[in-house]
């Protein structure tokens, strides 16, 4: 069983995206909230075993809680990778079921693995049997055809009964070789209910819900229902909602950060990146979304882009239009 901090941070959670929770997109996000666990992005277990390591697995200290997301359907490949998620001092090791490309299906990972149980009870068998830490599963309600409730609970049975610890049930289903993973997010009609239905059934599994939800008031809605919600693209789209994060769902006093204060911390941050040779366009790309619904967001909007596309700019440039913007409020 996993500690009762990360049981916490599992009530709110961030999606793994792939190009959005980068190491840098995980550090703009953990300045908004201290508690809600963050995902990386999908990393290939060949892209581990034959690839440079700490490009995928290096990590600020302060994204902790951080879970990394496997792709892969071979039990050694991933109790091998686990064991290095481990060593990098990683809280959960993830196991992605649910992404319906078709370049990842061609891999043998991804949504496809729903169509064989037995074996992602294996790969959860063998990744629990290398590492102390967590495993959990994020899959579909289903695949093509096989979208009901008693497809959906009998997956969900046997990964429990192999140790997953934790199910994150993306409550579409995935329709493989027909549509892009783009319309994969939009196009299957959203089904909450057999979410709902899968902890109803069995209480004693960790369940966190995702898919459509977009505002800290439809969290709390699931959160009667479920152990914990992943919140996806709209954690990127309306980032300055999870401030909120903190203190409705863990009871932290105090007031959360400000976006002035989130963007100066960040530019602080980006610095130290440029000395490694990082540019500003990698640490800011996902900051769009901090100032929406402010007056003068478009405008702040653009200047930060001109900003960031020079790649020796000065990051107090941000800095300097972020506080222009916030002294005309």
């Amino acid at each position: 069983m996993f500690s009762s901090s990360l049981s916490s941070s599992r009530r709110i959670c961030v999606a793994p995206m792939m190009d959005w929770t980068d190491r840098h997109g995980r550090y703009f996000l953990r300045l908004i909230t201290r508690r809600a666990l963050l995902y990386t992005e999908m990393v290939p277990t060949a892209a581990l075993q034959r690839g440079d390591r700490a490009r995928f697995l290096d990590h600020h200290p302060d994204e902790h809680p951080l879970a990394l997301q496997l792709g892969g359907g071979d039990p050694a490949a991933l109790a091998e990778c686990a064991r290095m998620a481990e060593d990098w001092g990683y809280d959960e090791v993830n196991l992605n079921a649910g992404c319906p490309s078709d370049r990842v299906a061609a891999g043998g990972f991804g949504a496809c693995l729903m169509a064989e149980p037995e074996r992602v009870a294996a790969c959860v068998a063998a990744m629990k049997a290398a590492v102390r830490v967590p495993v959990t599963v994020k899959h579909r309600i289903g695949i093509d055809d096989r979208d009901d409730g008693e497809h959906l609970d009998a997956f969900v049975r046997t990964i429990v009964s192999a140790g997953c610890d934790a199910v994150i049930i993306h409550a579409r289903k995935a329709i493989l070789g027909g549509l892009s993973p783009k319309h994969n997010r939009t196009v299957p009609p959203l089904r909450h209910d057999l979410v709902h239905g899968i902890k109803a059934a069995m209480p004693g599994v960790t369940v966190v819900i995702n898919g459509g939800i977009v505002t800290l008031d439809q969290a709390a809605v699931h959160l009667e229902r479920v152990d914990g919600v992943m919140i996806g693209r709209a954690a990127f789209d309306t980032p300055y909602m999870l401030a909120d994060v903190d203190r409705r769902f863990h009871g932290d006093p105090g007031p959360p950060p400000t976006r002035a204060e989130i963007l100066d911390a960040l530019v602080d941050y980006a610095r130290q990146q440029q000395a490694r040779g990082v540019g500003l366009d990698r640490v800011f790309r996902r900051v769009h979304g901090l100032l929406r619904g402010l007056p003068g967001a478009r405008a702040w909007r653009r200047r930060l882009q001109e900003i960031i596309l020079r790649s020796n700019a000065d990051p107090l440039l941000i800095a300097e239009a972020t506080g222009r913007l916030m002294g005309q409020l």
